[in-house]
């Protein structure tokens, strides 16, 4: 009788035991951050503000960069969501040759090239030649200036307005193809003149 009653009396004893198991693992709150993928940041890794980059050749100032804000990527590529200016020298880096202009701007370090859009303007400074379009590719090692024939351009010179849909030019804007021409306007000066 003696083993039958330590039976019993052990069997409210492990029923509390378990009951108690079952009520603590039942009330651990599982973490979702655990069970899910940890979450990789694309972002930037590097803002600048004011950005002031100059390239060189043999210690004469190339091209010059400015820009209020750049973000940099893990990939090397950039961002200028708040436009960019390139400017162009010649003369040993004494004399603006040509401007390049954009509302934004985006570098891709594995082709070298930057794409710029938004009210987009070239400039040749010494030649008097302006260039407007809404997209423009700045290829810097193949110093050319190009966009597709999707994209509107007007070109202006002392002479004549140009315009049609697609360029390819050197960097230096001082020649230039336009892909698919749609009219050339001559200009008459002593009009120019009164006109401003």
């Amino acid at each position: 009788m003696a083993a039958f009653g330590l039976i019993l009396s052990c069997r409210p004893v492990l029923a509390l035991v378990l009951g108690a198991g079952l009520l603590a693992s039942g009330c651990q709150k599982k973490d979702p951050a655990a069970s899910k993928k940890p979450v990789e940041y694309k972002g930037p890794l590097l803002e600048t503000t004011n950005v002031l980059t100059l390239y060189s050749d043999s210690a004469k100032l190339q091209i010059k960069y400015t820009a209020p804000l750049e973000q940099q990527f893990e990939s090397g590529d950039k961002l200028y969501p708040k436009g960019i200016d390139v400017t162009f020298y010649t003369n040993g880096g004494k004399e603006v040759l040509n401007t390049l202009r954009g509302n934004y701007g985006r570098y891709d370090k594995a082709k070298n090239l930057y794409f710029i859009r938004g009210d987009v303007r070239v400039s040749n400074v010494q030649k008097q030649q302006s260039m407007k379009t809404e997209e423009m590719y700045f290829d810097q090692e193949k110093r050319l200036i190009y966009n597709d024939t999707t994209q509107l351009v007007r070109i202006q010179t002392p002479t004549e307005i140009l315009t049609g849909y697609g360029l390819t030019a050197n960097q230096d804007f001082s020649r230039y193809t336009i892909l698919k021409p749609e009219g050339v306007f001559t200009i008459d000066q002593a009009d120019m003149k009164s006109a401003n």
